[in-house]
């Protein structure tokens, strides 16, 4: 009896040992975390107004550095997009056609992260090629802030981006969206402040949810240059949908080119993720886009926005299941279901526009004029417009699935319009329409 005593006694203390260890590392670790909180930001240095390197803003907040500089990580490739560099016109060349005469017939790539937004722009060959704008550099360096300030919003625009290339030497920063002083999300960009007041939307009176899609939405979006100083505009006056881009377009027949073969007025639609998203779900569940792509993370005693701004497919336990209490693999299949059918359905309508193109050719090879062409051509460019707006938006239809697939169907639709309005005038040219005669029994006959 006094054996078994002394074991449980023995037991009990080491437990009591080890429970007061426990508790006492764990006391610890809290009194370590909170004081790591109280001070931070460091504030090793003060960052000017006009500061744009990332680094030196990265003294005062190392962590949220540290992984901004994780968007160098190149090498990844998910299955419709990812930041693995591939030449999209060599995996689908049907765009070399659909996009025929444009500078993206010539050069159009997987992106890399936002640290190669100024490098990777500036070794295209659409850059190198095409004598493109200033305005390019918008979005593409953290100087151009600097740059509209020094020079005016105008001549900021229509100076040649190759002009401009030896002053700009940074790709994103922390400058573009947070104010130095207080971090607060800001814009710095006009063409945003000017889209969203189109809609009746002032920037100063947003929410910080608001603000963290609109500090995203200063670069994707569609837009265009306007007028002969290629001012940077995006054409929200109607609103976000490609039925309201295309009104806001046709109101005063803007162009970007004329397709090679066809000859269609045809419009570039850029990468609109963000009027994509505005008719989707988790837009409407007041979901901003930092939320999946910068989702919220713990570093130390501290909860951090994660800065490796990346697809959610590779970062699904933070990205998604905060909010969806399922298994990695299952929210993987819904995103790929989502995505899957969207490609397929882009597919069939780069066929059906090839197939108009096709058709709008032998109606031009066989003498049909511009006024006999003109219906077929505008359904060419409606087709083409919407399909580029689902194709150039780089969510596959996933920010807004209903949307993107009835985008699609439409533009099939118009493309098979296009198709037959041309055949038609290609008949007619041809004299293959019957005129009517009489096949019965002759007057007079038995």
């Amino acid at each position: 009896m006094k054996k078994r005593n002394a074991v449980i006694y023995v037991l009990v203390l080491i437990g009591a040992v080890a429970l007061t260890f426990g508790i006492t590392m764990l006391l610890i670790n809290i009194t370590q975390r909170q004081a790591e909180a109280a001070e931070y930001p460091l504030q090793v240095v003060a960052i000017a107004e006009d500061e744009i390197d990332p680094a030196v803003w990265g003294q005062n907040y190392p962590r949220q550095y540290d992984r901004f500089m994780m968007t160098q990580n190149d090498g990844v490739r998910t299955p419709f997009g990812g930041s693995e560099v591939y030449s999209k016109l060599e995996e689908n060349p049907a765009m070399v056609r659909l996009w025929a005469g444009y500078a993206f017939s010539v050069q159009h790539d997987e992106e890399r992260g936002h640290y190669y937004a100024m490098t990777d722009q500036a070794n295209t060959q659409r850059v190198q090629v095409v004598n493109q704008p200033g305005a390019c550099i918008n979005c593409h360096a953290a100087e151009a802030p600097g740059l509209i300030a020094s020079m005016g919003w105008e001549e900021f625009n229509h100076t040649p981006y190759n002009d401009l290339v030896d002053d700009i030497h940074f790709g994103s920063s922390c400058s573009d969206c947070h104010d130095p002083d207080t971090m607060a999300l800001r814009i710095t960009r006009p063409a945003l402040i000017e889209g969203l007041a189109a809609r009746g939307v002032d920037v100063t009176q947003a929410t910080r949810q608001e603000m963290r899609t609109y500090v995203c939405a200063q670069c994707h979006v569609e837009y265009y240059f306007l007028g002969d100083n290629k001012v940077l505009t995006f054409p929200w006056s109607q609103g976000y949908t490609i039925d309201d881009i295309e009104a806001h377009y046709d109101s005063y027949g803007f162009r970007d080119w004329v397709h090679a073969e066809s000859g269609a007025q045809m419009i570039k639609i850029q990468h609109p993720e963000y009027e994509m998203s505005t008719t989707g779900i988790h837009a409407r569940s007041g979901v901003a886009c930092a939320d999946c792509h910068m989702p919220f993370m713990r570093d130390g005693g501290l909860k951090i926005s994660d800065h490796w701004i990346r697809s959610p497919l590779t970062n699904l336990n933070n990205a998604c299941q905060t909010c969806h209490n399922i298994p990695e693999e299952e929210l993987y299949d819904r995103v790929m279901t989502i995505q899957t059918n969207t490609a397929g359905l882009l597919r069939t309508t780069e066929a059906a526009i090839l197939d108009a193109i096709d058709a709008i050719m032998a109606a031009m090879d066989a003498g049909a004029t511009d006024e006999q062409l003109a219906e077929a051509r505008q359904y060419h460019r409606a087709a083409s417009l919407r399909w580029d707006f689902v194709s150039s938006e780089n969510s596959t239809g996933f920010h807004s699935p209903q949307e993107a697939a009835r985008v699609l169907a439409n533009a099939i639709d118009n493309a098979r319009l296009a198709q037959i309005s041309a055949n038609e005038v290609l008949n007619t040219l041809q004299g293959s329409t019957v005129s009517d005669t009489t096949t019965g029994p002759q007057a007079g006959g038995a």
